[in-house]
């Protein structure tokens, strides 16, 4: 059998092409704001992670633009060997000491901070145990260590703590956890996973890439929402999001970290972040540790949103965080949906199995702190107005 036939009979993304609903791939052709030009006319952004809106802040494009100068385009190599800069160091001192931590680590990629901390922490015969929900670079870096993969129900902490009581304790026992789940946008059940972690010997890791500049007062993350900035061992995060940038990082314990950066393969064979991306995160960092203002903005505009939404009579996941999903249930009424959306003016993002369950189908909108009420009215009306004459999905396929 020829190992490209799965290739040539995919026909799933055609078919929504030429039914006229393929909601993929947009192109952007301007900055990543609360408007963005998409394929030629104007559409309001609520389907981006820049939750703080410092993708065009001054001070984050100034400071790319002088690394770019002063250090070239890229660093041809990896940090364990001729890529290590200065700005590298200097951003990885600051995010310890805004987490926290004794020290931190930085990745190329948000992706690549799971995959790269996971794999080389855990092996043959330790033990993972990952909810249900967490991010598919968690799942990718427990399938490269190896380690047994014991996956609990969605923040169901009884059914978590059956697995661990069951666990061999002589094992090492890591619990993975997103900190806000990115589709549903609710919040890891952090407390009680402090008290298991605790209770079972485990060590307890975060991925914070969608709370770090989103909870807590000063945009600490979830372990700052919940006042348990101490009890979490690991933190991960990413610069793609609240800091404008991209990249990641893992934060904790100086001896592990210190580990990571000498047994991770995608930390030692991989070329490290270039200065540009490096510079902008740690500029967004400091506008954060001097602006944690922004952070409460952010939670005005997703109230604001979420109330607005209810009010107009739409189903929402209830949760606190700038992500919002609304139902739509099946995969092409979703598709349907956000490409009618697209049209009108909204741009949101189509969630679909494998990402959600099947017959739980949404579409995810997400808010910045620098949205305004107007553009935010605008977009809650065409969203109510296009989901209340979406028709059936009978009808869609005829």
């Amino acid at each position: 059998m020829d190992l490209f036939t799965k290739a040539y009979t995919y026909d799933t993304a055609k078919k929504a092409k030429q039914g006229g609903f393929y909601p993929y791939f947009h192109e952007l052709s301007s900055k990543q704001d609360v408007l963005v030009e998409m394929e030629g006319h104007e559409v309001i952004m609520i389907g981006s992670n820049n939750y703080l809106g410092l993708t065009t802040h001054p001070e984050v494009i100034k400071a790319s633009m002088e690394a770019t100068e002063k250090y070239g385009t890229g660093v041809s190599g990896s940090r364990f060997l001729n890529g290590t800069l200065d700005l590298h160091l200097e951003l990885e001192k600051d995010l310890a000491k805004f987490l926290g931590k004794e020290d931190a680590t930085i990745f190329s990629t948000g992706y690549q901070s799971n995959l790269g901390f996971i794999s080389a922490i855990a092996g043959r015969n330790d033990l993972i145990f990952s909810d249900k929900e967490n991010h598919a670079s968690i799942y990718d870096g427990i399938k490269l260590s190896y380690a047994e993969m014991i996956r609990y129900n969605h923040n169901d902490m009884d059914d978590l703590e059956k697995k661990l009581a069951a666990a061999d304790p002589k094992k090492g026992k890591l619990i993975v956890t997103d900190g806000v789940f990115s589709m549903g946008g609710d919040l890891c059940k952090l407390p009680e996973l402090v008290k298991l972690a605790k209770k079972y010997g485990a060590r307890l890791m975060v991925d914070d890439a969608h709370g770090l500049g989103v909870m807590g007062k000063t945009g600490r993350g979830t372990a700052e929402h919940f006042d348990l900035m101490n009890e979490v061992d690991i933190v991960m995060g990413t610069f793609s999001k609240s800091l404008a940038s991209s990249g990641g990082f893992i934060a904790g314990e100086k001896d592990v970290i210190e580990y990571i950066r000498h047994h991770s393969r995608p930390y030692i064979f991989n070329a490290a972040i270039p200065p540009s991306n490096t510079a902008a995160a740690h500029a967004a960092l400091k506008v954060l540790m001097r602006e944690p203002e922004r952070v409460e903005n952010l939670r005005k505009v997703s109230n604001y949103v979420r109330e607005g939404l209810k009010s107009r009579g739409l189903k929402i996941r209830e949760s606190i965080t700038p992500i919002i999903p609304i139902f739509t249930y099946t995969p092409i009424r979703t598709m349907v949906a956000c490409n009618t959306l697209f049209k009108n003016g909204v741009y949101v993002n189509p969630v679909v199995p494998p990402a959600t369950a099947h017959g739980e189908c949404l579409i995810r909108t997400s808010y910045m702190a620098t949205h305004p009420k107007e553009l935010l009215d605008k977009a809650m009306d065409t969203i109510v107005k296009v989901l209340n004459e979406l028709p059936s999905e009978e009808e869609i396929l005829k």
